[in-house]
């Protein structure tokens, strides 16, 4: 099914990674405020709709910004946990290696998702590549990703914008996801 955009309408989101030391305080991510709006409105309609929705929680390795159980680690957005929204654990960067966010989709029906977070080409990305290779339709809205700036290397190359570096990172996925539509472009459509 798709929406009158021809965007395909989606029965689940994935929220990758929304802790507290990425979208919160000095050392967050650029448009941290911005990205915080575009996936809570997401959320919102996600869970207006009854679909499935996924809370993706890097552990990081010790000393990290999201080593578990750190204020950092925390995640940031309320979850409401419930039949429908769960909270994932996951030790690498692709929310599907060595997690139950595969098992969890199959038996839950899903065939479309909508994926949003940080970092975009680490584990937005990782996740979103799995997700395609699986048979997913995948809807990755341009504004509600976000990473870091990528740092210059003198003598070789200029730093890279934080909002070039998602959009290089969605592009890379190819032509399969839908990643250039809007967060108010997506809609969501229960299965159950």
């Amino acid at each position: 099914m798709t929406s009158p955009t021809g965007t395909p309408t989606c029965d689940a989101l994935i929220v990758v990674d929304m802790q507290t030391a990425f979208v919160s305080g000095t050392d967050a991510v650029p448009g941290a405020a911005q990205l915080l709006d575009r996936v809570g409105e997401l959320l919102d309609r996600a869970r207006a709709a009854d679909v499935v929705v996924v809370h993706l929680q890097n552990d990081g390795p010790p000393g990290a910004d999201d080593e578990p159980e750190t204020p950092g680690w925390e995640l940031y957005l309320p979850v409401k946990p419930g039949p429908r929204e769960h909270v994932v654990r996951k030790p690498r960067d692709d929310g599907f290696d060595g997690t139950p966010l595969g098992e969890l989709l199959v038996s839950a029906g899903v065939r479309s998702l909508a994926i949003c977070g940080v970092m975009s080409e680490m584990c937005v990305r990782a996740t979103a590549t799995t997700a395609l290779a699986r048979g997913y339709q995948v809807v990755l809205p341009y504004d509600a990703h976000a990473t870091y700036d990528v740092p210059a290397v003198p003598g070789v190359a200029d730093r890279i914008p934080a909002h070039v570096a998602s959009r290089v990172a969605a592009y890379s996925l190819g032509d399969q996801p839908h990643n250039t539509v809007p967060t108010s472009a997506v809609t969501f459509t229960s299965r159950s």
